[in-house]
């Protein structure tokens, strides 16, 4: 590694609440409807085949995080265990993917503040606001996350009681019906998994950490595991209220179904935690993106000016208000509705990029067993290509244009 460094400032406690502010509010308020459209019922399925998926991906980012305790996530890990190469194809993939789930949180976040016909403009401010929170230091960061967080998983806990209240919507039957098949389960896992991504951020943060050997790994598994319960239960207490069908054609149902206990007062909290949860998300979401960016350029795969550092708050502060001006573009100009998919494509590509890296590492270095990083990588394939058909040409365009632009910076570097 060359170039600039960050400073080590968060503990577990830190990186736990940064990667639960990024699984929650990334999914929990806005994922059951395209699952649910996708998988009917069968989204229960779906979910359980993305956590084995990802719980696979998270030991093998944790096994790697504690051998390579730098920033870049598997963009470092990446180039460490299999080569620049491999190490761009996830940096970009994350990079890209990310950039575009930033944009959909600020979209997400402005549809419940914002009035009708002010989802952009608010949008846009949301998104300018964070970087400057996040151009003040990592601290700051994890402190606002913690908070955020803390308050989603109160609204949530609302809701779920409001939903145990609330009569069953739907029978037996209708729970056992899975009108995508096959298919529909494996595309509702797909894009699922876009909500257990968010302890990449964790990773990603790597160089930020005390004692990075022990934090990272402990912090990824805490995390992981908090969030998949909070995503069964919602889940569950969602299907069992609305139904299916329902859910699918619901913009809102978390708040559709708390309402349906005939606790009115619960559809506006509901509706402000899920805009707290997509600001936490979209804060550390910014933060994430920002840290591979300056790994990248410090390497050379992304402009050398991106690896500066702050000489007072210790932040790469370049990269962040680079990724801020891409993600306000986005937001001002793109219909975002793929958004998902194609950051979930982006996704799975950097964690089959981890998992083969994770193969290649060590025995002394490994801590879980090889057959998790088996399974990881096999996921991330299937998962990736059962995808919708545009996400996935999106994708492979995207894919191939970093590395495009990658052969023909070194060309132009090597003068060959």
């Amino acid at each position: 590694m060359s170039g600039p460094s960050l400073s080590r400032r968060l503990g577990v406690a830190d990186a736990v609440f940064i990667g639960l502010g990024s699984m929650i509010g990334a999914g929990v308020f806005a994922v059951w409807a395209p699952a649910a459209q996708a998988a009917g019922a069968g989204l229960l399925a779906g979910l359980a085949i993305a956590a084995v998926v990802a719980f696979g991906n998270a030991t093998s980012s944790a096994q790697l995080a504690a051998a390579h305790p730098t920033s870049g996530g598997t963009y470092a890990y990446g180039r460490a265990e299999l080569g620049p190469w491999w190490g761009f194809i996830a940096g970009w993939g994350f990079v890209i993917g990310k950039i575009a789930s930033c944009a959909a949180m600020a979209l997400t976040f402005a549809a419940y503040a914002a009035p009708p016909g002010w989802e952009r403009p608010v949008g846009i401010v949301a998104v300018a606001a964070l970087v400057v929170v996040n151009g003040f230091g990592i601290t700051r960061t994890a402190q606002l996350t913690r908070v955020i967080v803390v308050a989603v998983l109160a609204v949530l806990a609302v809701a779920l009681a409001a939903m145990v209240a609330a009569p069953s919507a739907v029978a037996g039957p209708d729970l056992a019906e899975w009108p995508g098949g096959v298919y529909g389960v494996l595309q509702s896992a797909g894009l699922v998994f876009f909500a257990f991504a968010g302890y990449a951020r964790i990773a990603t943060l790597g160089e930020e950490v005390r004692d990075p050997a022990r934090t990272i790994p402990r912090a990824i598994v805490i995390a992981f595991v908090a969030a998949l319960v909070v995503y069964a239960a919602v889940g569950v207490g969602i299907l069992a209220t609305l139904g299916p069908a329902t859910t699918a054609g619901s913009a809102q149902p978390v708040a559709a179904a708390a309402e349906a206990s005939g606790w009115v007062w619960t559809g506006p909290v509901v509706r402000v935690g899920a805009a707290a949860a997509s600001l936490g998300a979209l804060l550390a979401l910014i933060a994430g993106v920002g840290r591979t960016a300056f790994a990248m350029a410090r390497e050379g795969d992304l402009p050398r000016p991106l690896a500066a550092v702050h000489p007072r708050w210790h932040v790469p502060r370049r990269a962040e208000y680079v990724v801020g001006v891409a993600v306000i573009a986005l937001v001002a100009l793109v219909d975002l509705r793929g958004a998902i998919g194609f950051s979930s494509f982006g996704v799975l590509l950097y964690y089959f990029v981890a998992n083969l890296a994770a193969l290649r590492q060590r025995a002394e270095a490994r801590r879980y067993p090889r057959l998790l990083a088996v399974v990881g990588a096999g996921g991330c394939l299937v998962l990736a290509v059962t995808l919708p058909w545009q996400s996935v040409v999106a994708g492979v365009v995207v894919a191939v244009a970093g590395l495009a632009y990658r052969a023909l910076r070194l060309r132009l570097t090597t003068g060959a």
